[in-house]
């Protein structure tokens, strides 16, 4: 089986809870669609949990750890603050306070990952282009031209991103970024079955 869990956020309770019910064992996958930092209250906490994780586990990026990454290098401060990165260094106690592992685990996220039969990315595709042809900033980025596309996708795209109330689950997309962070769920996918486990962000869960 693969398990996919959407957009996260800061959000470490929905985090560990939702893992919890999940119990992936040795022969099956787990894949992060990305953001994992920023606007939700621990940033710093999410990444410390990822990087206990041990099996077969695949860390895409999202948006947000890219405005990261460039904020780090100087570029586009501006962008990274507004859209919730100052919840992110809260979090850390400073830029200082950024640790080497923490660096390195955002280094290593890969902008899509591909089997068979799923596509899954943060964001989408853009339509008509070859998976390998895509920019990533379409792969990051991209919503309405992707999730509103008319034709037929090859495979089934399995993206975060967007924030809708509930799961997109069409025959070729589904998205699964249900709105953790304002109030909403966590959502993880079940592969091929389709099958999904949500925990609630609210306080009365």
């Amino acid at each position: 089986m693969i398990y996919v869990v959407g957009d996260i956020h800061g959000c470490l309770d929905p985090l560990r809870r939702l893992m919890a019910q999940l119990r992936p064992s040795e022969d099956d996958e787990v894949v992060f669609l990305g953001d994992y930092v920023d606007r939700g209250p621990d940033s710093k906490g999410v990444i410390e949990y990822l990087l206990t994780l041990r099996g077969r586990y695949t860390f895409l990026m999202g948006n947000h750890e890219r405005m990261f990454l460039d904020f780090l290098q100087g570029k586009e401060r501006a962008l990274f603050l507004y859209n919730g990165g100052a919840a992110t260094l809260e979090s850390y106690g400073g830029l200082r306070q950024i640790s080497a592992a923490h660096l390195a685990f955002l280094e290593r996220l890969v902008p899509y990952y591909e089997t068979q039969d799923y596509f899954f990315v943060h964001a989408g595709i853009r339509p008509e282009i070859p998976l390998q042809a895509q920019d990533e900033r379409d792969l990051l980025w991209i919503r309405e031209e992707f999730y509103a596309y008319s034709g037929r996708f090859r495979k089934t795209v399995v993206f975060g991103h967007t924030p809708m109330r509930e799961v997109l689950m069409d025959e070729d997309r589904i998205g699964i970024d249900t709105a953790c962070v304002y109030g909403n769920k966590l959502t993880c996918l079940i592969l091929p079955s389709r099958d999904v486990i949500q925990v609630s962000n609210s306080l009365d869960r």
